[in-house]
């Protein structure tokens, strides 16, 4: 397949200008592709007036699409990622639980608008509205979003070294906290809730949120805690072509499971250890399985990006954006779409932005949009927030590290990788495999990380010391507050809200 540049690869949709407002659809890049934010400024106003409209792109007023998109438009969309090593940087987000200080209850809706206000005004951010409600924040390439249960997340900007993640993890944490501090407001770092029940969640106003929250419901039994009750940290990462993408998904599916393990932050629910080491984790087995799991065909021969999107055209639409309102798609696909064949908007063509929020709603272990998102760990303090980049960056931006980490899971078999899928968030470590334990893996990947950093040149190889004695021990985080919890804090969870507080 022909790679495509950025530089050369085309939007097949229109600038235009409507009612004195000037709309950018579709243009705007960032290092990980086009933006799928859109800035609405009214002709005249000075910046500071500004405000950035929409979760999801309002575009679709000012979009003309002049001729219906094909297949072959979204495999480029894809391909159109590809960019050579000096380009590659390294993107990080990461979720954490708001609570009120006092009663160590969830925020409501109501704080988190003032602590976003306070954010905003004291620190220069622009606002993110979904009609008259502030839902996140955006700086730059930085910006702030809430989860369906008030998860508060910060997109990083992509950047070239480690050291820029842990600064930028550290600003962030700085500016919530001089906010949150005065409104009795504070974080935890955790995978998953622990001490609260669903109905104690507050719920975000955010119109693909109710639509989520009706569907999930229909397709698995923990979609709602994955929605509510869940804190993740993820890295995103480049590629230099096709082929680069292939070796890169494949090594970061076969070894998510042992990220997973290092990782392993949520062992308790509502008040009590819930037999697990990663709860999150084992959430996802039973969310969505059209939209879910390991992939096993990224391990085809066949496998490339046209491969991805006829994966993608057949999972399950939840909606489409039209109108200044998200149009209720669930069950439908976007190969119906692509052919002007949805029940629920009938007639109408998808745009790019449509196929960009769809392949936002698709869950695997790891995730392919312009750039590979690295999805299977915990939530966890901030030292973990810079450990899991340095983990995958190690690993995948080193080409001697990558090799030899595809030489160690090439024979490894698609039931293998299931396995340890399914019985790491149990286990973690200590899950066995073959004639010995995953920890023994672990020992030989992890070397292969700091191997890897060392080679890049930057001195990163320290932001792994968070997980090295993890690997040495084969001790998950879980394992270590579930030891607390059995001990000094004397069986009361409420302790995990200040051990774990940012």
């Amino acid at each position: 397949m022909t790679m495509i540049s950025r530089s050369s690869y085309c939007i097949r949709n229109k600038i235009i200008s409507q009612h004195n407002v000037v709309v950018v659809a579709n243009v705007r890049k960032t290092s990980f592709g086009f933006s799928n934010k859109v800035v609405s400024v009214a002709a005249g106003s000075r910046k500071r007036c500004s405000v950035i409209v929409g979760a999801s792109p309002p575009t679709e007023d000012a979009v003309v699409v002049t001729e219906p998109l094909t297949k072959k438009d979204l495999v480029d969309y894809l391909a159109s990622g590809c960019k050579t090593k000096d380009k590659w940087r390294i993107g990080t987000e990461h979720e954490k639980f708001g609570f009120e200080l006092g009663s160590l209850r969830p925020m409501k809706y109501e704080q988190i608008a003032d602590l976003l206000n306070g954010i905003a005004e004291r620190f220069d951010w622009d606002k993110v509205m979904e009609g008259n409600k502030i839902i996140g924040l955006k700086q730059g390439k930085q910006s702030i979003s809430l989860e369906p249960g008030g998860q508060f997340e910060l997109s990083g900007a992509p950047v070239e070294t480690l050291h820029q993640t842990c600064a930028e993890v550290n600003s962030h944490l700085y500016q919530v906290k001089a906010v949150a501090e005065e409104m009795g407001i504070g974080f935890l770092g955790l995978g998953f809730q622990p001490k609260w029940a669903i109905k104690d969640i507050p719920i975000m106003p955010k119109g693909r949120y109710e639509i989520m929250r009706n569907y999930m419901p229909k397709v698995g039994s923990l979609g709602l805690d994955m929605m509510f009750r869940t804190c993740t940290v993820q890295v995103n990462l480049d590629f230099s072509s096709e082929a680069d993408m292939i070796r890169k998904f494949r090594a970061g599916l076969a070894l998510q499971p042992i990220a997973t393990a290092l990782f392993a932050n949520s062992p308790f629910k509502e008040g009590k250890p819930n037999g697990f080491v990663s709860l999150r984790s084992h959430i996802w087995t039973d969310t969505d399985k059209d939209r879910s799991g390991m992939l096993p065909f990224v391990f085809d021969s066949s496998f490339g990006f046209e491969q991805y999107v006829d994966y993608a055209l057949d999972v399950p639409m939840y909606f489409v954006y039209r109108n200044k309102k998200y149009v209720d798609c669930t069950g439908m696909t976007f190969r119906d779409f692509l052919a002007g064949r949805l029940p629920c908007i009938p007639g109408e063509l998808p745009t790019l932005n449509d196929w960009e929020n769809h392949l936002t709603t698709i869950f695997p272990e790891v995730r392919l949009k312009r750039y590979l998102e690295m999805r299977g760990a915990d939530g966890g303090p901030w030292r973990r927030l810079c450990a899991l980049p340095a983990f995958w960056v190690g690993l995948l931006y080193d080409e001697i590290s990558l090799q030899n980490v595809l030489d160690i899971t090439e024979d490894w078999t698609s039931e293998e990788r299931e396995m340890l899928r399914n019985k790491v968030p149990v286990t973690g470590l200590k899950t066995p495999f073959r004639d010995g334990l995953l920890k023994h893996v672990a020992e030989d990947v992890l070397k292969l990380a700091k191997d890897g950093l060392e080679r890049r040149g930057f001195k990163e190889s320290g932001f792994l010391n968070e997980v090295a004695e993890v690997v040495r021990t084969g001790v998950t985080p879980a394992e270590r507050l579930l030891e607390l919890y059995n001990g000094k804090w004397e069986e009361s969870i409420d302790n995990v809200f200040e051990e774990l507080l940012y």
